[in-house]
């Protein structure tokens, strides 16, 4: 909002500026006859004081006439001169020979310059000089002056505006971290009133909506979890009673049910992760230790596999305030989907980097095109290579990742890996 001001003002300033310079001298050029008139009035008093002293006074006196008139004119300037020296224009010229008077004008209309004929040869110069310093001086302060004014109006103009902007945007940055609720609770006298208004209303809109898709999911999730718990339980019972030869058949759908039932559970943990900066906790951990932990729910699988997997800390890391939960589920959606494509390599690395923590996971897989690199964290979003559930999983674990992160106002981003596949850097801030 200041950036706004100080352009405003400045296009105000300039503008004025120019103003000054230009809009006088297009009203002076255009009423140019006018202008002339009036200060051949207004110079016709003194000149005519001027030409009736050299008038009265005999030619070769004039000299010391012209030193007495300028000391008593002061500090304006009285010369006489010839008039073929004069460097007149023709116009001027044709004036004088009439016996009329003459002037120049200076800035903003005024005479600068008035002259009066004495005889065919000589004429009398009354001329204006520029003003000294300190009037210039005082000039410009008047001119500061008044563009401190207009800076000290515009601001009492642009406050309210400044105002009920920054809580527009407020309002529109707690809106996009889940607060749904927020209002910007500016009147409607406000300037931008009505623009709030419909900013509120939309944000109404917006709640609502999001509401009866999260209750709508939770509905939904909740419904099939029952009739899933109980077919799973029911095909179970069969499988004494089915002959053996469609025992693997009724194995395969138990797993499919149970595939149906894990995806109906990340459906509600993505749906819960939603106000995640909301619902956290704020617990003080050593990274290190809840590293180590996770690990130890895949170190049997890790190591029947063949992979093989280390996690480094290249320095001696404080404990951070952070939530444990969304933390390790964050780290075990990384680790398993590491797993998934891993070749044989594993790795974990947890370092301080600019007062933060940053956590990686990298494998040496195939890696991630980097054109894909935001896409995966989209919810069902699978690389074309991983569309079998075997590898690809339901496309949710990498969205639940980056949730949990940013829940807590960290950041999780994807590279490529020194290993050769892709490396996942989890930021997370000190505080």
């Amino acid at each position: 909002m200041l950036k706004i001001l100080v352009r405003l003002y400045l296009v105000i300033i300039v503008a004025y500026a120019g103003a000054l310079l230009l809009i006088p001298d297009a009203i002076v050029g255009l009423f140019h006859e006018r202008f002339m008139a009036y200060n051949l009035d207004q110079a016709k008093g003194v000149q005519t004081l001027i030409v009736r002293q050299f008038q009265q006074t005999p030619q070769a006196q004039w000299p010391a006439l012209e030193k007495d008139l300028a000391a008593a004119f002061s500090p304006l300037e009285v010369t006489l001169q010839r008039i073929d020296q004069a460097g007149l224009a023709p116009a001027e010229q044709a004036r004088l020979a009439q016996g009329l008077y003459v002037v120049r004008l200076a800035d903003w209309g005024y005479y600068e310059t008035a002259l009066a004929p004495l005889d065919p040869q000589w004429l009398v110069r009354l001329h204006s000089p520029d003003d000294p310093l300190d009037i210039n001086l005082l000039s410009w302060g008047v001119t500061v002056l008044i563009g401190a004014a207009m800076l000290g109006c515009l601001l009492l103009w642009v406050w309210p505006h400044w105002r009920d902007l920054e809580r527009l945007k407020e309002t529109a940055r707690r809106l996009g971290q889940g607060a749904m609720s927020e209002r910007t609770q500016i009147p409607p006298r406000s300037n931008i009133g009505e623009l709030a208004g419909v900013f509120d209303t939309m944000a109404g809109d917006l709640e609502r909506h999001v509401n009866h898709q999260r209750e709508l999911l939770n509905a939904v999730s909740h419904e099939l979890r029952t009739p899933l718990t109980r077919l799973d339980f029911g095909l179970v019972l069969l499988y004494d009673e089915v002959p053996p030869a469609s025992r693997k058949r009724l194995l395969e759908l138990v797993g499919h049910v149970r595939e149906l039932d894990e995806l109906v559970l990340e459906l509600l943990s993505y749906s819960r992760l939603e106000n995640a900066e909301q619902a956290r906790e704020r617990v003080e951990v050593s990274l290190l230790e809840l590293v180590d932990s996770v690990l130890g729910g895949f170190a049997e699988e890790l190591d029947s596999r063949g992979i093989q997997w280390e996690v480094r800390c290249e320095s001696e890391l404080p404990r951070f305030v952070l939530d444990p939960r969304l933390t390790a589920r964050a780290v075990q959606n990384l680790v398993r989907n590491a797993m998934r494509y891993c070749d044989e390599s594993l790795l974990l690395r947890l370092r301080l980097e600019d007062g933060a923590c940053l956590l990686t996971v990298e494998d040496d897989g195939i890696g991630i095109p980097p054109e894909e690199r935001e896409r995966i964290f989209q919810p069902f979003y699978r690389l074309d290579r991983s569309r079998d559930r075997n590898t690809g999983g339901f496309g949710l674990g990498l969205a639940i990742s980056r949730r949990a992160i940013e829940g807590q106002g960290g950041t999780l981003t994807v590279a490529q890996s020194a290993l050769g596949g892709a490396q996942f850097r989890i930021r997370l801030p000190a505080g």
